[in-house]
């Protein structure tokens, strides 16, 4: 039995072309009410990634300006 090591990950062929085609392609942004249903989603399973991911989206979502 081998020991697995942080130089133990394989990547895999197709994990480099998938990230390039997502980041060549639009995504939709959600809107602002279904990012507050899934902060207060995270909030309510005490998740705090999750929260901080959420409430900055829905600032990124409400104020565009503020991501740039």
């Amino acid at each position: 039995m081998t020991a697995v090591t942080a130089r133990s990950r394989i990547a895999r062929p197709t994990e480099h072309a998938a990230l390039a085609a997502a980041g060549r392609s639009a995504r939709p942004t959600p809107t602002v009410p279904a990012l507050m249903a899934a902060l207060l989603d995270a909030n309510e399973r005490r998740d705090r990634e999750a929260v901080t991911l959420c409430a900055h989206r829905v600032v990124r979502a409400a104020a565009p300006e503020v991501g740039e």
